[in-house]
């Protein structure tokens, strides 16, 4: 099947050969318009290929041309709360690292767990807490991919972050950096679990991201992690989280975000 879908996307995308890919989270879909020349293919016509069903997510892969960086962009990702097999995201990651995938840019929509990083800020990730219960690597092995037990030591690699966060001060974009947490929801998360997930030291809460950085780390992809922080969690503030309200902050700091990863991939 890893075959199949990636000779289904070199079929279609001439002689593109992207390096870098990014994925694109909750609300941030619109990133992808700032893609030149851009091949655009449906997940729905991608033989093998999972179908997104949530709302803000497009379902859609674009191949096209970012500064000097030909670029894969998934508009749209899965979620394993929409009933999706740990194993698909896998899948995926594998047909990148067979299409000479080297860099991963990997954002999301996030609820802060920390009072400094507010709502409607971007926050690089500097490591994370799996603490949904699944694992995508669980089930048959194929170590061509990578070894059987891979190291998470450096899935967020320094050098990248520091490069990133160069980039941010020079651009004048407020770049706070932390520790992502991801939970399985779709629920939010009760007040009693904010207050869990703080005292073991995350600074954001989500629902993704955390899957596809272990493939990742796993194939020798590098990663870059950047959460859309949109609301407070739970009990931290007087309003109450909503789909709404990430779709809606998510699409305020899209325009710092795209600013971010075009600046970057440029350097």
């Amino acid at each position: 099947m890893i075959e199949k879908i990636a000779d289904f996307i070199r079929q279609h995308i001439g002689d593109y050969h992207p390096d870098t890919a990014i994925i694109l989270g909750s609300g941030l879909g619109s990133i992808a318009d700032t893609i030149n020349n851009p091949i655009v293919l449906p997940y729905t016509d991608i033989p093998g290929f999972p179908q997104t069903t949530v709302a803000g997510h497009k379902g859609q892969l674009i191949v096209g041309q970012l500064h000097n960086h030909q670029v894969l962009c998934m508009q749209g990702r899965f979620h394993l709360y929409e009933g999706h097999n740990p194993q698909i995201i896998n899948t995926i990651i594998q047909v990148f690292k067979t299409l000479g995938i080297k860099q991963l840019i990997i954002t999301n929509a996030a609820g802060s767990l920390n009072p400094d990083i507010t709502p409607g800020s971007i926050m690089m990730i500097t490591d994370h807490i799996n603490f949904s219960g699944l694992n995508p690597l669980v089930g048959k092995d194929d170590e061509k991919y990578g070894p059987r037990f891979p190291s998470l030591a450096n899935a967020y690699p320094a050098d990248l972050r520091k490069k990133m966060q160069n980039i941010a001060d020079k651009i004048n974009i407020k770049l706070r950096q932390g520790i992502y947490l991801m939970v399985l929801g779709p629920n939010f998360e009760t007040a009693a679990e904010i207050k869990a997930f703080r005292i073991l030291g995350a600074d954001a809460v989500g629902m993704s991201t955390v899957p596809e950085v272990i493939c990742a780390a796993r194939c020798n992809i590098k990663v870059l992690g950047l959460s859309v922080i949109t609301n407070y969690g739970t009990g931290m503030s007087q309003s109450t989280t909503s789909h709404h309200e990430t779709l809606e902050q998510g699409q305020r700091a899209c325009a710092d975000l795209a600013k971010l990863i075009t600046s970057y991939l440029k350097e």
